[in-house]
């Protein structure tokens, strides 16, 4: 564990638990960094008096943001964002201790106290004001981390709204889905985590703890705030996200009737001509019957069923294209409508100004 203690308006850095029981005894303004459990570190929260339950929690991971009052400290319990992998997300605990004039925090993977630290090496202001200003430090450095990987999460809609209109119903169409739930499960982790770290934020910027002064609380409003428009930032990625995934399953249904559509024309120009084929290909031809073929015998029979053949699939051609089921005739009357809009506008008379 790591301490810097605050002695006549200066920063001084020790690992030595004996110097950091020492300056709790002396009432003096410290903030301890806790790394891992250890009988040094055991033996320090039982000085402070921290609850096994409390201690638990620490060290434990897993835990959701909450906040406990207890008569000689606050505990808080935050997640910040760690490392990102395009949609997949980290959450990081962050555990802060507020006692009366110490600090305690358990930052596994440094998430922000190596920050607050370097700051605090070279300008020991936080800490002279008082530890909740400290704490406030690390609280607001833990919600600033969401900005950058909030970014991140705009560029990554983006790329997926594109790729659902290029890749929709295609064999490449499959990882995009993939992608899609997937950020839709993060973003849903992420939604449930944050209704509880906002709550915890909005009491303590409420002014209930004694640990926390009325001349903080604007600050901890301010990281409320924060908090608050990056919660709102978050919903609307999650109704992209969904309108994402209803428009890819929407592409890829048009998509698929329009293979349909195109298999079903096929079938269609090829119907009568196999009925015209079936027809020809029977070959009755009866001695004495009136209902033979005389087109056996006939010398142009065969180019007169191959001519009979290309008349009826060109007439069904241009029958579908007339009635707009091929072709680019819906492409046309758009361009139509726009003209006449354009047209339009260009006869609307200037508005005069007032």
């Amino acid at each position: 564990m790591l301490a810097r203690i605050l002695e006549d308006g200066k920063i001084v850095a020790t690992t030595d638990p004996a110097v950091i029981r020492a300056a709790i005894d002396d009432k003096k303004r410290i903030w301890v960094e806790l790394e891992r459990q250890s009988p040094e570190a055991d033996a320090l929260l039982a000085q402070l008096e921290i609850h096994p339950l409390t201690i638990e929690d620490i060290y434990s991971s897993g835990s959701r943001p909450k906040v406990d009052d207890f008569p000689n400290y606050l505990y808080v319990v935050v997640h910040g964002i760690g490392s990102t992998k395009r949609t997949k997300l980290e959450l990081v605990e962050v555990d802060v201790i507020i006692g009366e004039n110490w600090l305690v925090t358990h930052d596994r993977t440094g998430l922000v106290c190596d920050d607050i630290g370097t700051d605090l090496d070279h300008s020991p202001r936080m800490l002279s004001k008082g530890v909740a200003w400290l704490a406030h430090g690390v609280l607001d450095r833990v919600v600033d981390r969401y900005l950058p990987v909030i970014d991140e999460l705009d560029t990554e809609v983006e790329r997926l709204e594109n790729d659902v209109i290029d890749k929709a119903g295609t064999p490449r169409g499959k990882g995009v889905l993939t992608r899609i739930l997937v950020f839709k499960r993060t973003l849903q982790e992420l939604r449930r985590m944050s209704i509880h770290q906002r709550e915890i934020l909005l009491k303590l910027s409420r002014g209930e703890y004694e640990e926390i002064p009325a001349e903080a609380l604007p600050f901890y409003r301010d990281v409320y705030d924060h908090f608050l428009r990056i919660q709102d930032i978050t919903e609307g990625y999650r109704d992209l996200v969904t309108s994402a995934l209803d428009a890819y399953l929407s592409v890829q249904s048009n998509r698929m009737n329009e293979v349909v559509k195109t298999l079903t024309l096929m079938s269609t120009v090829m119907l009568p001509l196999s009925f015209i084929a079936g027809v020809y290909g029977m070959n009755f031809k009866g001695e004495k019957s009136p209902l033979n073929m005389p087109e056996l015998d006939w010398y142009l029979g065969y180019p007169f069923a191959l001519g009979l053949m290309l008349v009826v699939a060109i007439g069904i051609v241009i029958f579908f294209k007339k009635k707009g089921y091929i072709g680019n005739h819906h492409d046309r009357e758009a361009r139509a409508l726009e003209e006449q809009l354009e047209k339009k506008a260009k006869r609307r008379p200037p508005k005069k100004r007032v």
